[in-house]
């Protein structure tokens, strides 16, 4: 019985040590700064600093990739989450984004980290900087709630500001 335990033991250290010859790609593709939220237009410095603490590491191409992350088999789930957070919303290419695209991101910001379901529990239990007080909830919410009104301002403006392109740039001289 000691021996088999022992056996087993060896083979799985064995699989073990090799397995980590076997990892994931773990990226931070290059992207314009100019796209990053940082330069989102009305967004606060201290909102902008809490969310790169809390949500940057998955949700941006600025992931700091932390040694355990090199260990076969978190290294999985940890390159798995940083993709997936990335396609979701990427902080670095939030510029890019449309208005409505935006207006999206910031309704699922608001629920997520209101309902306390982002930063994910696992990834605050390693990281306490990812832990958002409630002033800090209230923080992000109000600025993702706030911006989202004032997307939905400029989105009804819009109409107002073609008709008057319209008129201006009428051939006619006539208004229509």
């Amino acid at each position: 019985m000691k021996n088999t335990l022992l056996r087993i033991g060896i083979v799985a250290l064995g699989l073990f040590v090799v397995a980590q010859f076997f990892q994931p790609e773990r990226t931070n593709p290059a992207s314009d700064p100019s796209a990053s939220i940082r330069n989102y237009k009305g967004i606060p410095p201290e909102v902008v600093n809490k969310m790169e603490a809390a949500c940057s590491d998955c949700h941006s191409n600025e992931t700091r990739w932390p040694w355990y992350s090199y260990i076969t088999p978190v290294n999985y789930l940890i390159a798995s989450d940083v993709n997936a957070g990335r396609r979701h919303m990427n902080l670095s290419e939030w510029g890019s984004y449309s208005p409505g695209k935006i207006h999206s991101l910031l309704d699922n910001i608001y629920d997520q980290v209101y309902n306390h379901d982002m930063p994910l529990p696992k990834y605050r239990w390693m990281h306490p900087a990812a832990r958002l007080t409630d002033a800090e909830v209230k923080l992000i919410c109000d600025w993702a709630s706030g911006e989202e009104d004032r997307l939905d301002q400029v989105q009804e403006m819009q109409p107002e500001m073609n008709n008057q392109r319209k008129v201006s740039h009428d051939s006619t001289g006539t208004k229509k």
